[in-house]
């Protein structure tokens, strides 16, 4: 495959950066850029991406036999 008419297909589609939109860049995928790919660390670090805890869990829970209760 060395000719002019051979074409290397991407192992990836491009997808939009999830920062800013732009097309994602294979040296940073998913992002486009290392500034999108640092400012998506930062929020990860600040703890911005956070999984809500509901209290109606937190309620029913029961203490575990090793774990004593409050």
């Amino acid at each position: 495959m060395t000719g002019k008419d051979s074409t290397v297909t991407p192992l990836r589609p491009r997808r939009p950066c999830p920062e800013c939109g732009r097309p994602s860049a294979r040296e940073t995928f998913p992002f486009c850029s290392a500034r999108c790919k640092a400012v998506d660390l930062n929020r990860w670090l600040k703890g911005a991406y956070a999984i809500p805890v509901r209290d109606e869990e937190e309620e029913g829970e029961k203490p575990s036999p090793d774990r004593p209760a409050d």
